[in-house]
């Protein structure tokens, strides 16, 4: 039995989570001699029904589909003996016995910094996550995150966009894509960034796995930005680990009406740094900046000056009462014409133009919110 061999047959094994193989490999030193040893010696360090499972080895069928997996280019299993073994990990209170990695492993010890948030996310939102994603991908930090929709998505977007490219942390089994819809970003993530998974290949989304997930995106980074988060949401949970690990915390305010910054809010209260543009990040990070100042010239287009650093200038909206009667929360469309004093069929039809003009975003449930 070779040494992957020897890894992949205790990773495989049900019922033995990670906190039991890691003290198997400290008591025996090595997975070959954890597998040799009788039950007496297992005895010591797993219940019954875990040395059973031991004992009686790894379903062939899945052994075999693991070996050939491996065998795809592109495709590694890291254990803690390897070298490159990421050390912001070994510095976590749990870290990983082992992690399947699809793409580029060398990205995990590159810097990094993890960008998380909604899932529901609203456009504003999204279009943050993305250009905070860009910028700092594009000063040297790998943006890492968990491949969700929304905040997720628009930060591994922005990362690849960068010269730091994106690393993926999933709940998942790394021959599954969830959720599906992100299909394409995850196989943008293997072709030119990284997805990684502690969980064994086949593994469903089962909801205690991405708790655990979350640990490994903030262990990985050197901080963690929280773009939008409702109360109690998962984001917070990766916030809460981050301080934990002694990692820097970093959140994006909102308005004082949206419910989706209420836990950024909360976060800043509880100590996070409250950040408005991706210089504000590097400057705690004590980080070089690379991220010029936004020169506007009359020969250049301004939609390219706003590309050389999306989070300094913002294009200007015109003058509109339309615009002026949204605060900046959602909205719904009876407000708004009681704001303005307009019919509902002629607001709607001025909602649809500042729509189509990107000014306005239309949300869920008939709010409109204005994109500053």
């Amino acid at each position: 039995m070779n040494e992957l061999d020897a890894w992949l047959r205790l990773a495989l094994l049900p019922g033995v989570g990670n906190t039991s193989l890691i003290r198997l490999l400290t008591a025996f030193g090595s997975p070959e001699a954890v597998l040799s040893s009788g039950r007496g010696a297992l005895a010591a360090h797993l219940t019954p029904a875990q040395c059973d499972t031991l004992l009686a080895g790894p379903d062939a069928v899945a052994l075999d589909a693991a070996l050939g997996w491996l065998d795809q280019p592109g495709n590694s299993l890291m254990t803690l003996a390897d070298a490159d073994y990421p050390k912001t990990l070994l510095e976590i209170a749990d870290p990983p016995a082992m992690l399947y990695c699809k793409g580029t492993r060398d990205l995990l010890n590159r810097p990094a910094l993890g960008i998380v948030g909604s899932r529901n996310a609203t456009p504003q939102g999204v279009r943050d996550a993305e250009a905070f994603a860009h910028a700092l991908s594009d000063a040297g930090l790998t943006i890492v995150s968990g491949l969700a929709l929304g905040i997720d998505a628009a930060a591994h977007r922005g990362g690849l966009a960068g010269a730091g490219s994106s690393i993926a942390v999933i709940g998942t089994g790394l021959d599954r894509i969830y959720p599906a819809r992100n299909k394409a970003l995850a196989h943008q993530l293997a072709e030119n960034g990284l997805i990684v998974s502690e969980f064994a290949l086949g593994t469903p989304p089962l909801p205690g796995h991405f708790p655990r997930r979350n640990r490994l995106i903030s262990g990985l980074a050197r901080g963690v930005l929280v773009v939008e988060a409702a109360p109690g949401s998962g984001s917070l949970i990766t916030a809460r680990v981050a301080a934990e690990q002694g990692r820097e915390v970093f959140a994006i305010p909102g308005s004082i009406h949206s419910p989706l910054a209420r836990g950024c809010h909360a976060l800043i209260k509880q100590g996070a740094k409250l950040v408005e543009s991706a210089a504000d990040i590097l400057d705690e990070l004590a980080w070089p900046q690379r991220l010029g100042p936004p020169v506007l010239r009359q020969d250049r287009p301004q939609d390219e000056c706003l590309a050389a650093d999306p989070l300094r200038v913002r294009p200007e909206t015109p003058a509109d009462p339309v615009l002026d009667a949204l605060d900046g929360a959602p909205t719904t469309l009876d407000t708004l014409a009681q704001r303005t004093g307009l019919t509902l069929d002629a607001l709607s039809a001025k909602l649809l133009t500042l729509e189509l003009d990107g000014h306005i975003a239309s949300l869920p449930g008939g709010r409109y919110q204005k994109i500053h």
